[in-house]
């Protein structure tokens, strides 16, 4: 029986696909065929689009709030396309700082993210990465003032501890929808460090981002020959691409992680989404992680 559920996954009051559609590329030609690629992504049913204020900042960008500003272009071109997402987007880090929390900045934030986006509301807005010098208090009076402004929905987290989560969760007034840690075959940290148990624990949904490992786990540049071979031992069983395995492997926990892929290439977006096809049993997934430890589980 397969470990992966392809059902749409819960997400505060949304329901998404199990692979969601990430923008940290959508910068140059991708940007300008940005709705071709959004089509693609929702009609392939990953419904979920990730974004965040500082994307545009490398990866070929021109700076600080191009991605959010080229995908509110295209929502502007084809407001139908805003219905049938939930839009995400994190904030809080700020270059050369780098990360800044308090409350007026969260707040000038997520104004200047609707303004880019050209949207009313944001519907999971996300602290992009822990500032250390902001007390969870203050973050959390600012983030339920917003939300009862309507400004954004839901509330999640990026690159938390479980810890920090739950610090910041005690000050909450409601209950955080999403934790967004790097989770792939070759970066299991996820499973062993808390993060998913809590997920589990707390019914937060696990969004992992670089589930391909930066497209690595595809290519099998720089990944453990053990793995590769694990994995493409499976894609041939499968009929699928290694990369296809991988992602396959990411949504298999129990916790129901929902992976963000970060392809440009439209072809991709659909063989991606193919991953929730894929049969995987507990004892394919402990290869994967035992190839990927290069060691046994105790």
């Amino acid at each position: 029986m397969s470990l992966i559920d392809p059902s749409p996954r819960p997400l505060g009051p949304f329901e998404v696909g199990r692979v969601a559609f990430g923008t940290w590329r959508f910068v140059g030609d991708a940007a300008a065929d940005g709705q071709q690629l959004l089509e693609t992504a929702l009609d392939e049913g990953c419904n979920l689009i990730d974004c965040a204020d500082v994307y545009g900042f490398d990866w070929g960008g021109t700076g600080f709030g191009t991605v959010e500003a080229a995908l509110g272009e295209v929502l502007a071109a084809a407001p139908g396309l805003r219905d049938r997402m939930v839009l995400a987007t994190k904030g809080g880090i700020m270059p050369g700082i780098p990360y800044d929390q308090s409350a007026g900045y969260v707040r000038s934030a997520v104004e200047a993210s609707l303004e880019r986006l050209r949207v009313d509301v944001i519907d999971v807005y996300q602290i992009h990465r822990p500032d250390l010098y902001t007390h969870p208090a203050e973050l959390a009076g600012v983030l339920a003032e917003l939300r009862d402004e309507g400004k954004v929905r839901e509330v999640g987290v990026s690159n938390y501890t479980p810890s920090q989560l739950r610090m910041l969760q005690t000050h909450l007034p409601f209950r955080l929808v999403s934790t967004q840690p790097q989770f792939s075959a070759v970066h299991l940290d996820p499973m062993f460090d808390g993060t998913f148990d809590q997920c589990l624990e707390l019914d937060i949904a696990p969004m992992a981002w670089s589930p391909l490992a930066g497209g690595s786990l595809a290519t099998g540049d720089g990944v453990r020959p053990e793995l590769v071979d694990v994995l493409d031992r499976l894609a041939e069983r499968e009929g699928v691409d290694r990369g296809t395995i991988a992602l396959a492997f990411t949504l298999a926990h129990p916790s129901r992680p929902i992976a963000i892929i970060g392809t440009m290439n439209p072809d991709r977006i659909v063989s991606s989404a193919a991953a929730v096809r894929v049969q995987l049993d507990r004892s394919d997934c402990y290869d994967i992680v035992e190839a990927s430890r290069g060691e046994p589980m105790p």
